[in-house]
Formats: C-alpha cells, sequence, structure tokens
C-alpha cells in the first residue's frame, strides 16, 4: 500500500516545504494541514450529501458533503476536485471556481490543526449521475437547505454549522439567493 503524505503549512498558510504521512500524524503547534469541502447544489435547489462508511474512525455514519484532505503537491482546487470525483464521479476540474469560505482548526493537544476551504458549486446532476466510492461513502442524498437542520439533529450532519455559515456569506456575496 502506498504511503499518503500531506504537505505542511504555518498558521498564516505558508507551505513549510515539508511534508508527512497522512497516517497518525501529530502536528505541532504551528502546523497545518489542508481539507477541501464541496458544497453542491444542482438544478432542483438540493444539495449532494453523501453518508460517511461505518468503520470511519471519526463520526462513522454521519452525512456530511464531500470532501476530504489535500495529498502534497495539490492545489486546494485540484484536491476539491480530485474528491467529489472520487467520492461521486461528478468532475468539476474545468469549472475553476475560487474557494468560497476557509476556516482554521486549532487543536494542538491532539496534533490536529488544519484549515478547511469550502467550494460552491452549482451544477446539473440527478442520483442518478452519481458512482459512489464504496470504501468512503455508504448512501448519497440530495437535500433541499431546509432539510439540514432536521438531518443534523435526527442523523448527524458533519461541518453542519460550517456549511450554514458558507451559505451565508454566498447569499451575501449574491453568488446565491
Amino acid at each position: 500500500m502506498e504511503v499518503e503524505y500531506v504537505d505542511i503549512y504555518t498558521k498564516d498558510r505558508e507551505k513549510t516545504g515539508r511534508s508527512v504521512p497522512r497516517k497518525n500524524r501529530k502536528l505541532r503547534e504551528d502546523e497545518y494541514m489542508l481539507y477541501v469541502l464541496a458544497l453542491v447544489e444542482n438544478q432542483e435547489n438540493k444539495f449532494l450529501l453523501t453518508r460517511r462508511a461505518k468503520d470511519k474512525h471519526w463520526a462513522a455514519g454521519w452525512w456530511e458533503i464531500p470532501g476530504g484532505g489535500a495529498s502534497a503537491g495539490e492545489s486546494s482546487f485540484q484536491a476539491v476536485s480530485r474528491e467529489l470525483r472520487e467520492e461521486t464521479g461528478l468532475d468539476v476540474s474545468d469549472l475553476k471556481r475560487p474557494c468560497c469560505y476557509t476556516y482554521r482548526n486549532d487543536d494542538p493537544e491532539n496534533g490536529d490543526n488544519y484549515f478547511v476551504d469550502l467550494y460552491y458549486f452549482r451544477i446539473p446532476f440527478t442520483g442518478k449521475d452519481l458512482n459512489l466510492q464504496e470504501e468512503e461513502v455508504t448512501g448519497a442524498r440530495l437535500v433541499p437547505e431546509s432539510d439540514f437542520e432536521a438531518l443534523s439533529k435526527r442523523d448527524g450532519f458533519l461541518h453542519y454549522e460550517r456549511v450554514l455559515e458558507a451559505l451565508s456569506v454566498l447569499r451575501k456575496s449574491g453568488v446565491r439567493k
């Protein structure tokens, strides 16, 4: 099995020039890795949510928007395009959208420091267009924003608050009404 590496960033989001194996990494206080998320809306104003595999060590079986960690050498957009294509079969690589929302998580006690870039894509697709990666995703749903809160309370919705913040930013910027 090939070891996957991630780039290390400073708290100011500058690359350090170091890469470390993704597995079993514990980052120091001023070390961060990069995650990406794809908020994907279709022509019916429904968002794509995927259900995390039951064997995930964190939030197993919860609903989330597609995404994952950026590999060493990847740009944020390359990572979100790859993750979305791997997990769902949807290809946004030619859309070249800017990141719409970024946040930083600081957890030096557990060595879990990271940046998250969240991208918004509005593309035409239906559930029939999806090709789910079974190792990562056990299901998918197309859900209107109005159902997010109930889904979060009932089944768990990873990144729920951050997704709402990103949608607020999109509305304020006029990208989404």
